[in-house]
Formats: C-alpha cells, structure tokens, sequence
C-alpha cells in the first residue's frame, strides 16, 4: 500500500452537487475513488473520519484576493494571506494585480509577483494581469505567460500606478481579450456619477451617497454593450447594486459571454447598520440597504450571480482609521478572506437557503470565472483540496485572532455560524483546528506547500523559488 493512500469518510459530502454519505480515497495527491458511504473502505487504507456535526467539502477557491506584496507587504503579504486563506477553508486563491508594487502589467512584474510568492504560498495561488491605458495592445505577453485574464478599472484605482479605462479604451481591451480567448475582469463604477474625493465626514450616509447605484448601474451597462460587440468574455467584478441585476439578467438570456461575483460583506451587512467612523467598512462600491441585500439574495437563490469572493483588499489600521473616522479619508476595503463561508451560511441559515445551494458560489463558480477548469470539486481525479466545515459551530470572531496581517476587519465582534475545522491540500492535512488545546490557536502542519499556477497548468513553487534563490 503506498504510504500517500488515505481513505476520508464523511456522513455527508458535497459530491455531484449534493450532499451524501461518501468515502473519499486518495492517493499521490488527488482523489482516485469514491465509494458510497455503506460500502467497505479499501483493505489497509488509513481513514480518517468527519464527526457527524460536520461535512465534507471541496477546498474553496476564491478568484478575487489582493495580496499587496511586494511593495505593500505591510498591508498583506502571501505567508499571512494563504494562512487566512486555508484557516476559511479556501486551497485556491487568484491574486489581483494592485495594490502590490510593481503592479501584475507587465510579463517583468508578473516575475516579481511570482518570486514573492514562490516560498510563501501555504495554499495554490493564480494570478490575474492588469489591463491599463499604458499596456493595451500588448496583453499578449502576459497572457501566454499565464495570467488567469485581465483586470481593469473603470473609475480611478486609488492608486497611482494603475490608472483606469475611459469607454474606448475598455472597447479596445474587450477586442484585444477577445482575440485571445481570454477574459476581462472589471470594477464597474463610473467616474461622471461619482462625488466627493476629500473630507465626507464620519457618517457613513455622506460616503454612500457619493457612490450612488446609477454609478454601477452605467458602467455594468457599458460592460455588457462592449462584450456584446466584441463577443469578449467579461466578468463583473464586486456587485453591489441590486438595480444592474436586470441587465445582467437580460445579458445572459441574450447570450453575451458575462458572469457576475458578490461578496460576503454585501450579503451580510447594511448600510443602515454601519457605525460612524467604522473605516474598517469603507469598500468600493459600498455596501448598500438591507433591501438591497435582499436583492442580492434573490440573485444568489436564482442563480444570476456566478461567484461569492471575498474581495479581501486590506490595509493597515492606520490607513483605516485615516482622518480620525472620516469615510472620505480611509483606505476603502473589507478583509474577510478567513470568514466568508462562515459569514454567508450565517445569514443563508437565517433566510432558510440550504448550504448546498452556496457551495457552488465558492467553489466551480469563482473557478469557472477565472479559467481554473477541474477545480472546486470532489470527484475522480481532481486534486485533493478538501475541507472539513462544521455546519453549526459557533464562531465568534475577534480581529486580533484571524490570521491575515493586520488586525482590522468589518466582522469583528460579530457572532458567526460555522467554522472550518480542518484543511488539506493535495492529501496533505495543513490545517486542524482540533490540533489546537483549549484556548490555543489551531495549528497548520509543515512548510508552504502552495503551488503557482498559470493558465496552462502549476509551477512547483519550490521550483520558483529556486529561481528566486540565484
């Protein structure tokens, strides 16, 4: 029996789309049968078994993570960003190209991105390029070099270095995408409806209202016109306005090649309930009323939206605390990356919508965004990212406790439900929240084991960092 085969047997399993009694056998990294929970394990196979209060899942996979480093690693780095990651259950994250410094424009900064990354990665990490007005016409190179697909701008980024699209630019990236069957990623606000820029004061009402849906609404529609022209895939990033869910719905009847993600803060929180001066959830676009969410939800039930990704975009805290509370000042971005599966089951429980109707949010969803084919899924032959989620353990959460880098985030204090208990990655057990004693953090096992994946498949993150290392 060859030392790597394991057997993991779970009362339900998320497999085909439905949970069910499952033995998952595994060997050298990737699931080689699966046996229906009545049948005998595989003679001298090592089992491990999911207590009945938990179910088995695929590892999630999260298409929409800023990693910041290098160049803004105090804001998060891939060590303390792939540790929250697996700690929420995620084995897959794809990384944005800002707010590192040099942002992912070029195939050279690709390279920087990748060297950082290679010793560091506890989890696998993909990596979407930036399209900017500096490169269009030139994507080429770092499309074959392996990027997920392109991101682009709108209205201003926030940061200098990576500037934004005006509507003949984003024609002109859809046809360059277009013609290289790749696909365009976009933050869908434009800059003529928005306001403010400065001081907006420490009630969240004044930053919400210079963020107004026509924002979102105008830019989605200018999204879907392009692709509709140029037959490019487009993929709308952070949904917040309810009110585009319309012309999403219609775009899709019609056959335009466009999917659309949300995230858990827009599901989860409201705006009337945001204290003032609470940077720590300021985002772009703004998390909006409770009708809105509710919207939103719809749109989960219905099957409109493709994805739930967590957009962890964080900061420091002083960043976030700028101008003594003042949302106009803070640094705009949720982190919630450990979080969001428990965050979204929480408030899924509450309206009565089953967990096998989220699964495929954070799963093949925000895979078949970004191109990950094979990915998000518990079945023959896939890799043997797998998760162990208990569906009714209580979470509460402090910031001082997650694991990304800085200890800020819009959930703190917030009671949760469900809790990822245990991680493995290709077959290998790298997160056990029972191998924590009463009052001790859970524990992760061995060195980084991620791998960096390209469009055409994995590079060895050992490999890379051999490179990095001459």
């Amino acid at each position: 029996m060859p030392r790597s085969r394991f057997a993991i047997r779970a009362g339900q399993a998320f497999v085909g789309g439905a949970f069910r009694p499952a033995v998952v056998v595994i060997e050298a990294g990737r699931v080689v049968d699966i046996l229906d929970g009545a049948r005998t394990t595989p003679a001298r196979t090592r089992v491990v078994t999911v207590p009945d209060d938990a179910v088995l899942l695929p590892g999630l996979v999260d298409a929409h993570v800023h990693v910041n480093e290098p160049g803004r690693t105090e804001w998060e780095g891939f060590r303390s960003a792939t540790l929250a990651a697996a700690a929420g259950g995620v084995t897959t994250l794809v990384d944005m190209p800002l707010n590192s410094i040099p942002p992912t424009t070029t195939v050279d900064n690709l390279e920087v991105k990748r060297r950082a990354a290679a010793p560091s990665a506890f989890i696998d990490v993909g990596f979407w390029g930036g399209a900017v007005p500096e490169n269009l016409g030139r994507l080429r190179p770092l499309h074959e070099a392996g990027v997920f697909g392109f991101k682009c701008f709108l209205a201003p980024s926030g940061v200098d270095e990576f500037g934004h699209l005006d509507q003949a630019q984003l024609e002109a990236a859809m046809e360059e995408v277009a013609a290289l069957g790749s696909r365009l990623i976009v933050h869908a606000e434009d800059p003529e409806l928005l306001t403010g820029g400065g001081e907006l004061g420490r009630a969240y009402a004044g930053f919400l209202a210079s963020r107004p849906p026509a924002s979102e609404q105008s830019a989605i529609g200018a999204v879907i016109a392009a692709a509709r022209r140029t037959g490019a895939r487009a993929h709308i990033l952070h949904l917040s306005s309810a009110d585009a869910l319309p012309a999403i719905r219609q775009a899709k009847e019609d056959g335009v090649a466009l999917t659309v993600e949300t995230c858990p803060h827009y599901l989860t929180f409201a705006a009337e309930d945001v204290p003032d001066g609470a940077g720590e959830f300021k985002c772009c676009p703004p998390i909006r009323d409770g009708a809105n969410s509710d919207r939103l939800w719809a749109a989960v039930a219905d099957g409109t939206i493709d994805a739930i990704v967590s957009d962890h975009s964080p900061s420091t805290v002083d960043l976030k605390r700028a101008g003594h509370g003042d949302f106009g000042l803070a640094w705009g971005g949720i982190s919630g990356l450990q979080l969001g599966l428990s965050a979204v089951w929480t408030e899924a429980r509450r309206r009565g919508i089953p967990l096998e109707r989220l699964i495929p949010l954070f799963t093949t969803g925000p895979a078949r965004v970004a191109g990950l084919d094979g990915l998000g899924e518990l079945a023959v032959g896939a890799p043997a990212h797998l998760t162990v989620f208990g569906v009714d353990d209580p979470l509460l959460v402090r910031a001082k406790d997650l694991l990304h880098r800085n200890p800020i985030t819009a959930y703190d204090g917030k009671l949760l439900t469900g809790r990822v208990r245990r991680t493995w990655l290709r077959g290998v057990s790298m997160f056990d929240v029972s191998e924590g004693g009463a009052g001790e953090a859970p524990r992760f096992r061995g060195p980084a084991r991620g791998e960096l994946l390209v469009a055409r498949g994995p590079v060895a993150a050992r490999e890379l960092a051999r490179v990095a290392a001459r």
